[in-house]
């Protein structure tokens, strides 16, 4: 296989990787598409006027997400990737039509726990990575990195919509369907890999925890997600409040802006990859994104920066969102991908949390432009982490005799 020929996705990499992508956006789904529309929703509920439990409601997801991480990740090294993919997409869909049926909050929160129980994101990584070789594994975690980030604008979109046609009952039934149908997906149509590496071949538990790289890049995504919270707490509001716009139209912003950053990381990411600069190219992506947060300090109340700047955050978020799991992948104990990607998600959900609790704390304390300034810090934080960080060597992981054909 040429050099140029080896930067492209085969026919069956393209499979897998869209279809676990497809997967990955769909439970995101679960997530988003209650955001704009439930705090309303909730006021019908008895105590839906408790606001702690609205949040605890909404935000026990991403706590039992965190908690189950890395037991699912290592069981996915154990017991195969697709059977614990399985059962978290049941579980997931035993959650949503628990919340479905929920008539109070209690309900809809243990129905959220257990959506959030399903957590099987650093299985689908690492079965994404099981799947492709190292030169184009970028390529395929920014499918997921994609699918996700329109599933976030989508959602916004599309459920004041969906929620005034099928209500909250609707939504969560919605989300157990789509899930009880990616268990058909992932048995009939994401193609099989090797099996699990036997036990004696599996690498131990301080092998990834005491990972040096695998250290730096989990801290990384940490304060990735740290930082999107935490603006996120106020960028709707200074949507509202400085650009005149609605609530009911922040979603066609959302899109916009998700397309547009697309457009421009793509090829940036690819270039990347066919030049091997990804360390230079990620190293200015949390640059990218340290000098928008400085930006937004001072531009903020100007509608016009506003959508720039959210356009430059959402180039770097896209490029490390999609650099990010690909290099932990790499660098992981080949038999321990699950459990390193599991601990890398757990960061995530981790930095979710985080960055929620502490930006509307910023906020409250020294206002909007507060909450951007320390969002700058810790970009520069994380620039001086990621410094040091050198690019894996490629190995190829996928036989390039199964799948001849090319993109």
């Amino acid at each position: 296989m040429s050099s140029s020929s080896s930067l492209r996705m085969t026919a069956a990499e393209r499979r897998a990787s869209g279809w676990l992508a497809g997967l990955f956006a769909l439970r995101m789904l679960g997530l988003f598409l209650i955001l704009p529309v439930f705090a309303l929703h909730a006021r019908s509920l008895p105590s839906g006027e408790q606001l702690g439990w609205v949040g605890l409601a909404i935000g026990i997801y991403g706590l039992t997400q965190a908690m189950l991480q890395i037991p699912l990740g290592w069981a996915s090294d154990r017991y195969g990737r697709k059977p614990v993919i399985t059962a978290g997409l049941l579980v997931f869909a035993a959650g949503s039509f628990v919340a479905a049926a929920a008539d109070s909050l209690l309900l809809v929160t243990i129905g959220r726990a257990l959506q959030g129980a399903g957590a099987i994101s650093a299985a689908i990584t690492a079965l994404i990575a099981d799947s492709t070789r190292d030169e184009v594994r970028t390529k395929a975690m920014a499918m997921v990195g994609g699918s996700i980030s329109l599933s976030f604008a989508l959602s916004l979109t599309l459920a004041p919509w969906l929620y005034a046609q099928i209500g909250m009952a609707g939504l969560f039934t919605l989300t157990g369907l789509l899930a009880v149908a990616g268990c058909a997906v992932v048995w009939k149509l994401v193609p099989d890999v090797p099996a699990a590496p036997r036990a004696r071949d599996r690498a131990s538990w301080h092998q990834v925890l005491l990972h040096a790289e695998l250290a730096r890049l989990s801290g990384g995504v940490f304060l990735l997600h740290t930082v999107q919270m935490a603006m996120f707490v106020v960028i709707p509001i200074a949507l509202v409040e400085h650009a005149q716009l609605p609530v009911q139209r922040h979603g066609w912003v959302y899109l916009g802006v998700v397309l547009a950053s697309l457009a421009v990381m793509l090829p940036v990411m690819f270039w990347s990859e066919r030049r091997q600069r990804v360390r230079t190219v990620f190293l200015a992506a949390i640059g990218l994104l340290a000098l928008t947060q400085v930006a937004l300090a001072w531009g903020y109340a100007e509608p016009a920066m506003l959508v720039a700047l959210l356009v430059c955050f959402f180039i770097g978020f896209n490029l490390l969102e999609a650099t990010l799991p690909s290099l932990v992948s790499r660098v992981a104990p080949p038999a321990a991908k699950g459990l390193s990607l599991g601990v890398f998600n757990t960061c995530q959900s981790l930095g979710l949390f985080a960055g929620g609790l502490i930006g509307g704390k910023l906020a409250a304390m020294w206002g909007y432009d507060g909450v951007f300034k320390v969002c700058a810090l810790l970009c520069v934080a994380w620039l001086v982490l990621a410094w040091p960080m050198r690019p894996p060597a490629r190995q190829r992981v996928v036989a390039e005799a199964a799948d001849p054909s090319s993109a």
